[in-house]
């Protein structure tokens, strides 16, 4: 077994849309959070055509993402850049309570996340995003899945 895993694997799956209350805070779905109070990365995600998200990965994602960057060659001067963006559009966010996490002021400006918010599973983590903006990923990731599939055994 893989010493990152514990006994309680959260997958994470679905969508799910909730509201961001004027605290910038949103709920995680139960089925997403963690037994007890640990904290996620985010990050200010830049990858998609369509405008930025925020990326959250649970403690064993970030370390997988860590060791993926310390693995490229010292000279590649892409692990810098992404070991600095990755570092400095990051923070550390806790599960309160009231299962929310609280987004920062200038990622939720930056990925355009207001009133309204969509989370997303991707298995191993997930992303927050602008409902409008998480539509137009949806309908392009609706085209790009066929294909995709095709690659599975």
């Amino acid at each position: 077994m893989d010493p990152e895993q514990t006994a309680e694997t959260t997958y994470y799956n679905s969508a799910y849309k909730h509201g961001v209350d004027e605290k910038r805070r949103v709920q995680i779905p139960a089925k997403w959070r963690p037994s007890t109070l640990v904290e996620f990365t985010m990050i200010l995600w830049p990858k998609s055509a369509h405008g930025m998200c925020l990326r959250v990965l649970p403690r064993p994602e970030m370390a997988r993402l860590l060791r993926e960057i310390e693995a490229m060659p010292n000279g590649d001067p892409s692990k810098l850049t992404l070991k600095r963006f990755i570092g400095s559009e990051s923070i550390q966010v806790s599960v309160d309570k009231g299962g929310r996490i609280c987004l920062p002021e200038e990622m939720a400006t930056a990925a355009d996340i207001k009133d309204q918010a969509v989370l997303v599973g991707l298995l191993n983590q997930f992303e927050i995003w602008n409902p409008e903006r998480y539509q137009k990923v949806k309908a392009s990731d609706a085209i790009m899945a066929q294909e995709a599939f095709k690659m599975m055994v």
